[in-house]
């Protein structure tokens, strides 16, 4: 089985990038639902969405590649999240609105660039519910450096980001940049959605960034334990996605998905399975 995904270029490409995002999306995902942003990852995955359909609108009409969809959706990705931050900064006292007017906006430039390309293409479908065949040369080394910059970037503002994910007017108040991290945040963010589309999809790549981090924390007892379980859940649907999207001729996004909420379902079981052992413990000790 590993052996077929280690024999053909295309397929170790897909793996490598696979592992990839299986480390990097959980472990953003974990800020993302600390800070109650869980929306923000629909929000730019629509906006890549629109991104890629101009991309490929810009091939059909050209008959030439002037720019890689892949390409196109990571600008209008970023470009996405400068705006959410702008919006936010605009209104103060109702910051969430910011996210589903960009997430509306996406939707709409998709289905103008859709309709103008005259539909659906096997392209553009891959790029919505991923493929195993769809990872470049070019798209891993694109996907290598984002995922280093991603855990560069952490590694170094791991305190400051903790500090404003869980007490914002507190990181204010204290002199940290919260505008600044905030805005580095939101880019890391749209980089990372862009370089899960082509293994997840970008219709379910927010899936991805949260419910490995949702199961994650029935069962951590800090935020660092989080981080690793999360990881630890994602790379396993990403995995058990990638090698059942393969022998199965079916999309991977979906699987990973799927195997993500099995997941959960299994660590609400083992929480209730960890809460009941506790309390026969703390009643024998109690009895005793």
């Amino acid at each position: 089985m590993i052996a077929d995904f280690l024999q053909f270029e295309f397929l170790r490409n897909t793996l490598y990038t696979g592992l990839l995002i299986g480390l990097i999306a959980p472990l953003l995902g974990c800020f993302i639902v600390v800070r109650r942003l869980s929306l923000i990852a629909d929000a730019l995955s629509h906006v890549t969405l629109a991104g890629i359909a101009f991309g490929l609108l810009m091939e059909k009409k050209l008959m030439t590649p002037v720019i890689s969809p892949f390409y196109a959706g990571l600008g209008f990705s970023v470009i996405a999240s400068l705006l959410i931050e702008k919006l936010r900064s605009m209104f103060r006292n109702f910051q969430e609105i910011a996210i589903p007017i960009i997430l509306s906006g996406g939707v709409g430039l998709s289905v103008i660039f859709i309709s103008l390309a005259n539909g659906f293409t096997t392209d553009l479908f891959s790029y919505l519910f991923g493929s195993v065949s769809a990872v470049s040369s070019e798209d891993l080394r694109v996907i290598v450096i984002i995922s280093i910059i991603v855990l560069l970037v952490i590694g170094v503002l791991y305190k400051q980001l903790l500090v404003l994910s869980f007490d914002e007017e507190h990181a204010r108040v204290s002199g940290l940049h919260a505008k600044l991290i905030h805005f580095i945040f939101m880019l890391l963010t749209a980089l990372v959605i862009a370089a899960s589309i082509r293994i997840v999809g970008v219709l379910l790549v927010s899936a991805l960034m949260t419910i490995p981090v949702a199961a994650a924390i029935r069962l951590a007892k800090g935020f660092k334990q989080a981080m690793i379980l999360a990881i630890l859940f994602g790379e396993t649907s990403v995995i058990v996605g990638l090698f059942s999207g393969y022998y199965f001729e079916i999309p991977p996004g979906g699987t990973i998905v799927v195997v993500s909420i099995l997941i959960l379902l299994l660590s609400f079981i083992v929480q209730k399975l960890l809460l009941a052992n506790k309390r026969k413990t703390a009643f024998e000790k109690g009895v005793s």
